[in-house]
C-alpha cells in the first residue's frame, strides 16, 4: 500500500513494534481535494485503525456531507446528520484497517475534519481511542481546490508592517475613555477615591478629577466608574494628574456565550465573566438549549438534563441520551471534554450572584420553536417513562420533510399543539423562580424564534386542521400565534422576551403592536448580501435592536483562513478589526428616530468548533477587544495601530498574569534585496523558522536578523512564551517575483 504521507505508513507499522497495545489508534488525513465522477468537488478521507482486537464499527463525528467508502466492504450509516458510523467485515480481525471515504465538498479547514472519532464493540459498546489527525497543510492540494486562501508570508508581512508599534498616552485602555485631559504631573495614587452624585443626565457618566493627591469622581455609577478606573490605573502606585470623563453610548453592550453545542464549566464562565467586566461588557446572552443539548436544570423536568445534557453512541429517545455530535467518544457518562455537563439550578444561582457583583445582566436562551431537537427528544423520553404528554413538543404523526439550517429533519416544536407553549411557560417560570433566590431581576428570556426550517409543519395532521379551523393559509402563522400565546404568558409573569430577528422583522403592524411592547431586545445577525436592511427594518418597525452582525460580530468566525485556524468561515473571517470596525452607523443606517432603537452591540461565540475552556478564551482574545471599543464608543476612537499597541502592551501581560489563553498571529515572511526578513503583529516576539518545508517548532532557528535567500519554502512560527501562532508558509519564490 502507498501512502500519501509518512504517518500513515508509521501507523502501518504500530502493530508490528507494540507487543502489547492497550487502546485503539485512530488516524485521519485526507488524501486531497479533486473532482468526482460527478464533475463536482469531492476529497478521499482515510482513517487507519490500529486495534488489537476486533471491533464492529468505526464512528466519528463531522459537519454533515454526502459521503460514500470506497471499499466494497465497507458500508456507511448517518446516525443522525453530523454523526456517522462505519462497519465492515474487515473489522473482526483485529488488525490494522484502511477505510477511504468519498466526501463531498471541498476541505479548507481542519473544523470541517471529523473529530470525536471511536470505536463499537462487538458487544456495541463504544471504545474510546487515541485520535491522531494530519497536518493538512502539508500540501497546498490537502486544504485547496484552485482556490487557496491560506494567508501567505507576503501577505502577512504587509499587514503586520502597517501595525508598527506606536506611543499610548497615559489612561490609553479598551474601550477608551470619551475625554482625556493630562495634566503632566505624577502624583501618589491615594488610597481611596472620593465618590460624589452628579447632574450629567447620560446615564453611566463620570468624571474624574485626578489631582492634589486626590482621585475626586462625579457619577451615577460608582462600581462602573470605579471598574473603568481601575483598568486605567492597573498596579501604578504613582497616577498622571488629570481630568477623565466617559460613559457608554449603548445600554446593551453584550456578548452570546453558547454551552449547548459543547459544554462550559461555570468555573469558565466565571472566567468569562471576569474579562466582560474588564472590557465594559454588560449583558451575558447565555445560549443554553438548541438541537445539540439542553444545559440548565430546570426543576420539574428532570430529562431536559439527564437525557439533554448527555451525548453518545448512539443515542436516541430509547438510550436515555442524545447522540453524539461534534466530539467525544461515545460515553455519555464521560466527564472529560466538552459533550457532557449541565448547569445545576445552584451553579445558575452562583453565575446570577456573580453577574449581578460585576454589572452584568444574564439573560439565558431557550430557542424554540426551532433549533428543538434536545427538547423534543428529552420531552418524549419524558413521555415514554411517565405517561405524561402535557409537555409533548411534536405531533406524533406528523411527516413533515424538512431540513434545518444544521442539516436536522426533526427539530422544531409543533405550535398547533398545547405542549410547546406549555414547556415554554414551564421553563420561564423556573428560570424566575432561579432570579428570584438569586435577588437579581430576570431582565428578559431570549426565546430563539430563529430558522424554522420551510416545510416544518406541512406534513402534521394536527397543524393542518389548526389552520383550516383558523383561516390560515401559511404555515408561518403557527410560528406567529406561536410567539404570540408565548408572550401572552410571558406578560402575565412579568417577564420581557428577548428573540432574533425573525421575532421582528416582515411582520403586520397589527403583529408588531401586539408584540413590541414586550420585546426586550432583538439580535439581527443576518447581514450579508441581500440582507443588509435586517437591522435598520428591525430598528424602524420600532423594535429595541441589538446589532448582531455576523461579519464583524460573530466571534466564533476564523480569524482568517489558514486551514488550521480554529472557527467556521460561512460567514466569512473576523478579527479583532473586523470587530473594532463595525461602526453602528455604517452597519445599519437609519434616520434619527430609528436610530433611538439600536440599543447595543453584541458579539456571538457559537460553539460547533470549540472543544476547551482554553479554546474558548482564544476565539474572544483578543477579538472582544474590538467589540467592547466598539459597544461603549459608536464613533472612530484608536487607529488599528495604537489600539494593536494597547493590546500588546497594556492587556496581554494581563491575560498573562491571569493564566488566560489568547490567540497570536502569524509572523509575516518575505525576501526583500534577497535577503529573508520577518516581522510580528507586536514587535518583540520570538519567531522560529525552517528552509526545508517542515513545521517550525521552539527548537527551530530563532530569527535575528535578516538572512540570505537560497531558495526554497520557509515556514516559521512567533511566540511570547505564553501563546503561539500557527505556521506561516513563504512558498519557494522564483526569479522575478
Amino acid at each position: 500500500m502507498k501512502f500519501p504521507n509518512l504517518a500513515a505508513a508509521i501507523l502501518t507499522a504500530l502493530p508490528l513494534c507494540l507487543s502489547a497495545q492497550t487502546e485503539p489508534l485512530v488516524h485521519w488525513e485526507t488524501l486531497g481535494n479533486t473532482t468526482g465522477p460527478d464533475g463536482k468537488p469531492s476529497y478521499t478521507q482515510r482513517f487507519t485503525v490500529v486495534s488489537d482486537t476486533p471491533f464492529s464499527r468505526l464512528a466519528f463525528n463531522q459537519f454533515a456531507r454526502r459521503m460514500q467508502t470506497l471499499n466494497p466492504a465497507d458500508t456507511l450509516i448517518e446516525i443522525v446528520p453530523g454523526y456517522y458510523a462505519v462497519a465492515s467485515s474487515r473489522f473482526t480481525a483485529g488488525d490494522t484497517v484502511i477505510v477511504d471515504i468519498a466526501t463531498a465538498a471541498t476541505l479548507r479547514s481542519i473544523c470541517y475534519a471529523p473529530d470525536g472519532a471511536h470505536l463499537v464493540d462487538m458487544s456495541g459498546n463504544p471504545v474510546a481511542v487515541k485520535y491522531t489527525r494530519a497536518d493538512i497543510t502539508e500540501r497546498p492540494e490537502f486544504y485547496a481546490d484552485g482556490v487557496d486562501q491560506m494567508p501567505y508570508g507576503r501577505q502577512i508581512f504587509a499587514k503586520n508592517e502597517k501595525l508598527g508599534e506606536v506611543t499610548l498616552d497615559y489612561y490609553d485602555i479598551v474601550p477608551s475613555f470619551k475625554q482625556v485631559q493630562l495634566g503632566g504631573k505624577i502624583m501618589n495614587r491615594p488610597e481611596e477615591i472620593e465618590f460624589v452624585p452628579t447632574s450629567d443626565p447620560r446615564p453611566d457618566y463620570f468624571k474624574a478629577v485626578i489631582a492634589d493627591g486626590k482621585v475626586r469622581v462625579e457619577t451615577n455609577n460608582a462600581t462602573l466608574a470605579l471598574d473603568r478606573l481601575n483598568h486605567a490605573f492597573g498596579s501604578r502606585v504613582g497616577l498622571m494628574e488629570a481630568v477623565i470623563e466617559d460613559w457608554p453610548d449603548f445600554p446593551y453592550r453584550g456578548l452570546m456565550i453558547d454551552i449547548s453545542r459543547n459544554y462550559q464549566t461555570p468555573e469558565q464562565l466565571d472566567r468569562i465573566l471576569t474579562l466582560m467586566n474588564r472590557y465594559g461588557l454588560n449583558v451575558l446572552h447565555f445560549h443554553v438549549a438548541d438541537d445539540e443539548a439542553w444545559r440548565l436544570e430546570i426543576p420539574g423536568l428532570p430529562e431536559l438534563t439527564s437525557v439533554g445534557s448527555r451525548r453518545g453512541y448512539p443515542g436516541g429517545v430509547e438510550a436515555g441520551f442524545l447522540p453524539q455530535i461534534f466530539a467525544g467518544n461515545g460515553n455519555p457518562e464521560a466527564v472529560e471534554g466538552t459533550a457532557n455537563g449541565y448547569f445545576t439550578r445552584q451553579d445558575y444561582i452562583n453565575m446570577l450572584r456573580r453577574a449581578d457583583e460585576l454589572g452584568i445582566r444574564v439573560i439565558p436562551e431557550i430557542e424554540s420553536p426551532g433549533h428543538a431537537r434536545a427538547a423534543i427528544i428529552a420531552m418524549e423520553r419524558r413521555l415514554a417513562d411517565t405517561g405524561d404528554d402535557t409537555y409533548r413538543l411534536i405531533d406524533p404523526d406528523d411527516v413533515s420533510v424538512y431540513t434545518s439550517a444544521q442539516s436536522f429533519h426533526d427539530n422544531v416544536m409543533n405550535p398547533a399543539i398545547p405542549g410547546p407553549v406549555r414547556f415554554m411557560t414551564k421553563v420561564g417560570e423556573e428560570i424566575k423562580k432561579m432570579h428570584d433566590e438569586a435577588g437579581v431581576p430576570l431582565a428578559a428570556i431570549h426565546i430563539g424564534g430563529d430558522e424554522v426550517a420551510k416545510g416544518a409543519w406541512t406534513g402534521s395532521p394536527i397543524a393542518k386542521d389548526y389552520m383550516e379551523r383558523n383561516g390560515m393559509t401559511n404555515e408561518r402563522y403557527l410560528h406567529l400565534v406561536y410567539i404570540r400565546e408565548l408572550l401572552d404568558n410571558y406578560d402575565k409573569m412579568g417577564i420581557p422576551v428577548s428573540g432574533w430577528q425573525e421575532i421582528a422583522v416582515g411582520h403586520s403592524d397589527e403583529y408588531n403592536a401586539r408584540v413590541r411592547p414586550s420585546v426586550y431586545s432583538v439580535n439581527c445577525w443576518s447581514t450579508l448580501g441581500g440582507e443588509s436592511s435586517v437591522p435598520s427594518r428591525s430598528a424602524h418597525s420600532g423594535y429595541p435592536t441589538v446589532l448582531s452582525n455576523v461579519d464583524h460580530f460573530y466571534l466564533d468566525m476564523c480569524y482568517n483562513y489558514h486551514p488550521d485556524e480554529r472557527g467556521l468561515t460561512w460567514g466569512g473571517t473576523v478579527d479583532e478589526f473586523d470587530a473594532l470596525h463595525g461602526y453602528p452607523a455604517r452597519l445599519c443606517p437609519v434616520d434619527s428616530v430609528a436610530a433611538r432603537n439600536i440599543i447595543g452591540i453584541s458579539g456571538q461565540v457559537f460553539a460547533e468548533a470549540i472543544r476547551s475552556g482554553a479554546m474558548l478564551e482564544t476565539y474572544l482574545l483578543p477579538k472582544m477587544l474590538g467589540l467592547a471599543e466598539r459597544a461603549w464608543n459608536a464613533d472612530s476612537t484608536y487607529t488599528d495601530a495604537k489600539f494593536n499597541t494597547v493590546i500588546k502592551m497594556r492587556e496581554i501581560p494581563e491575560w498573562q498574569k491571569r493564566g488566560y489563553a489568547y490567540h497570536l498571529a502569524q509572523p509575516g515572511i518575505d525576501v526583500r534585496d534577497g535577503k529573508v526578513v520577518m516581522n510580528t503583529i507586536y514587535p518583540g516576539l520570538r519567531m522560529h523558522y525552517t528552509t526545508d518545508g517542515t513545521r517550525p517548532t521552539a527548537e527551530s532557528p530563532l530569527y535575528k536578523e535578516p538572512f540570505d535567500y537560497s531558495g526554497g519554502e520557509i515556514r516559521a512560527i512567533a511566540t511570547d512564551g505564553s501563546a503561539t501562532s500557527l505556521v506561516t508558509i513563504l512558498p519557494e519564490i522564483k526569479d522575478g517575483e
